[in-house]
């Protein structure tokens, strides 16, 4: 198969490099192997002639609610979700600015969130839930469809990849009692369920165009249908955005495409495959300065950083049904990425003097097996649920880190790449896990849910780092390469229960508690960066997540949950300001096991049609008001470290509140929405303002969007103003991607979409 090269297009007459699909072959045999696995597998029927309910795959809408939030049944696509907290997103009911992904409209109802945002056109998903941080969404176990699509699930769970929503049908979140079925985390399951072809045409066809401020363009492209005599069910689609950016030096070309087929082989038997492409080339402004974002928060000092993401995934997942009370489920993935770093890395308060830039390359190649045998039997005449499941993971990243170029193109090679300046590591690991839970339905109004997860873990690192001694005026005088090879595994079992009451149909209370477990990252383990150290004896995090809560709805009228959490960390890994390193001493985060900490709060949520007060029910015309509030308190608690006792957890704002309006009638539909976010740190010891700007406050801010369309037949017309007051505001502050500093948000922006449907 030859290589392929890719031109890219120009922007601001700066030539973007050619790129070479080189994992093309290897994306192409992975689906291959794991479509061997599947068809491999064998399936034998059993007879079983008690009567019970028919177990099926249940699909999520809103039906006659008219509501864009929704919740997972208690047992749902081969998962037991009884007695947990669940979200649903049902995006066909939202009014938004999909073509830029924008958080927070999409995730604007969701519950506890904390949104980073580091790009405005999408690229990469920040998110973190009940004051967990939300740097590339790590502390959820992300999939799409049920199969994972971070990096390294076990030692890099960061997402470089985010689905684009308008391929998606709905977003499920499970909060930590998600750790017992989808791996430890602490933060809880987010799934991306993508759109099927339509089940009533052999094709469909959907375009969507979109322009939008600082040279925004956006093409999305769909195609799906059902065809061999309805046993053949396929979507896919193709989007391509370039733009600008807000700021200077913040130009971005990205692709994305997606293919699909679902092929019912016997009334038993289904099979499914997904591939999945995604690359992209972003340069990147850097961040600033207190100072410097007082002044003018669009000004950039950083003209030489790039960033660069190719990512490919394959799927097939298997289903059988032995009866109508008991099923199958294999998901056989693979995941073939690399992401590549080149910048400045530097302080921002120090100049670029066009030295060489540091080039940080990190390849990641992992495959997955998840088994799940969901069996409905009975106690007496009550339906009771069991869950069984294993999961096999193996993956092998690389990671190196050296000089790049000192040009200011997005030359992605090392000036020495035999003799790496900082490190050169490998990271093979191994992940064996079985779980079962069970729905215990004690009456028809009482049920328990107890689960078990056992977990062996195995992570290896090999490799080099660099050391350098400086002199006084920070000149190298001693350089050597280190040796470093680590091994660690880990055996452990992991246990939890929920219960449910529903004193009636409209409304429920349930309880869960989980045990969690976070084992360290790759980038926990050795990366040279002068704003950022971390401890060498750093260990893995456990604790455990309790909720208890209430739901409810009546349908077409209102919505609402309200939910009291608790989370416990057992030596929290966190970041601590310090200046103790000669001959220097500037200030720079310290990565630790900091102490246990402990979250706290309480979340609401809540949605009404307000028409159904004026008794107005036409089915077409809807005003809905929702109400989303977090009140959270974390704190570092039982340490002797002065610095950080009782002090608030970083990334974890105390108060966050999103609200908004939406109408519909007919054709038309216009929303607006508001969101607060209180005031938070960046670092454990509450920092309030440093000159490198990497440590301090994010101060509270507020932000508002504005979206309409209109649909007449197969055309749809969509307008957006994103940040419609032009509020100046940043979300985060960075140690590294994209900065180091202030990464201020985008001001101001307008977007048109026109959508055709044929």
């Amino acid at each position: 198969m030859k290589t392929i090269t890719v031109y890219r297009s120009t922007m601001n007459d700066k030539s973007f490099p050619k790129r070479r699909l080189r994992n093309l072959r290897g994306f192409v045999n992975v689906a291959l192997v794991l479509a061997g696995i599947s068809f491999r597998l064998t399936v034998a029927a059993q007879t079983d002639t008690t009567q019970n309910a028919q177990l099926r795959e249940v699909t999520v809408t809103a039906g006659q609610e008219g509501m864009a939030m929704s919740q997972l049944r208690g047992v749902e696509n081969f998962g037991i979700y009884k007695g947990k907290k669940t979200e649903v997103v049902l995006l066909s009911e939202i009014t938004a600015n999909i073509a830029t992904n924008n958080p927070r409209q999409v995730y604007g109802r969701v519950t506890g969130l904390n949104i980073w945002e580091s790009d405005g056109a999408g690229l990469q998903l920040g998110i973190g839930g009940r004051g967990l941080s939300p740097n590339r969404t790590a502390n959820f176990n992300t999939r799409q469809n049920g199969y994972d699509i971070s990096a390294d699930a076990l030692g890099y769970p960061e997402s470089y990849y985010t689905p684009p929503v308008e391929a998606l049908d709905r977003i499920e979140i499970v909060r930590g009692a998600a750790s017992l079925q989808y791996g430890t985390q602490f933060g809880g399951l987010l799934n991306f369920r993508f759109k099927r072809g339509p089940d009533d045409r052999k094709i469909a066809v959907t375009s969507r165009q979109t322009l939008g401020s600082w040279g925004f363009f956006g093409s999305f492209n769909s195609v799906g249908g059902t065809v061999l005599n309805n046993k053949l069910n396929y979507y896919g689609y193709f989007q391509y955005k370039r733009g600008d950016g807000y700021r200077p030096n913040s130009e971005f070309d990205y692709r994305c495409g997606y293919a699909s087929a679902d092929f019912q082989a016997s009334e038993k038997l289904s099979l499914r495959l997904d591939l999945t492409r995604m690359d992209y080339l972003a340069q990147q402004p850097g961040g600033l300065t207190d100072k410097m974002f007082a002044d003018d928060p669009r000004q950039s000092v950083r003209t030489r950083n790039w960033f660069q993401v190719d990512w490919n995934l394959a799927a097939v997942t298997l289903n059988y049904h032995f009866s109508e009370k008991t099923r199958l489920d294999v998901r056989n993935f693979g995941l073939l990425a690399r992401r590549q770093s080149l910048r400045n890395l530097e302080r921002i308060n120090v100049a670029d003097f066009g030295q060489n830039r540091t080039l940080i390359d990190g390849q990641f190649k992992n495959f997955g097996q998840e088994t799940r045998l969901l069996h409905q039997y009975n106690l007496g005449t009550l339906p009771q649920t069991l869950l069984v499941g294993y999961r096999l993971y193996s993956g092998h990243s690389t990671a190196r880190q050296g000089d790049g170029t000192n040009g200011s193109d997005a030359d992605f090679r090392f000036v020495n790449p035999e003799n790496l300046e900082n490190s050169d590591y490998e990271f093979p690991n191994q992940n064996q896990a079985f779980f079962l839970e069970n729905v215990f339905n004690l009456s028809s109004k009482w049920s328990l849910t107890p689960g078990l997860r056992y977990e062996r873990i195995v992570t290896r690192s090999e490799g080099y780092y660099t050391q350098r001694v400086l002199d006084a005026a920070g000149n190298v005088i001693v350089q050597r390469k280190i040796p470093d090879s680590q091994e660690r595994m880990r055996d452990f079992i992991i246990g939890g229960i929920g219960a449910t009451f529903k004193p009636r149909e409209t409304a429920e209370l349930y309880a869960n508690i989980s045990q969690n477990y976070r084992a360290i990252n790759f980038t926990d383990l050795r990366i040279v960066n002068p704003n950022f150290v971390v401890d060498s004896n750093l260990q893995d995090e456990r604790g455990f997540t309790a909720d208890l809560g209430i739901r409810g709805s009546k349908p077409g009228f209102f919505t609402y949950e309200v939910t009291a959490f608790y989370i416990a960390y057992n030596g929290k890994i966190g970041q601590v300001l310090r200046a103790d390193q000669p001959p220097l001493y500037n200030d720079y985060r310290f990565r630790s096991n900091i102490s246990d900490a402990r979250n706290i709060g309480l979340e609401a949520f809540g949605e009404v049609n307000l028409l159904h007060f004026f008794s107005l029910k036409n089915p077409q015309t809807r005003l809905t008001l929702f109400v989303n509030a977090a009140v959270v308190d974390a704190r570092y608690v039982n340490t002797d470290d002065a610095s950080v006792r009782n002090k608030k957890v970083e990334m974890a704002p105390p108060l966050m509140l999103r609200s908004g309006l939406s109408f519909q009638n007919g054709a038309w539909r216009a929303a607006f929405q508001y969101a607060y976010i209180g005031k938070h740190f960046s670092d454990a010891t509450n920092a309030e303002r440093t000159a490198t700007a990497v440590e301090g406050a994010i101060p509270a801010y507020g932000v508002a969007d504005l979206s309409a369309s209109y649909t007449w037949h197969w055309l749809t017309l969509e307008a957006s103003c994103n940040n419609l007051f032009n509020t100046a505001y940043f979300t985060r502050r960075a140690e590294s991607y994209p900065g180091p500093g202030i990464i201020p948000s985008d001001g101001r922006g307008v977007y048109v979409t026109l959508g055709l449907k044929f």
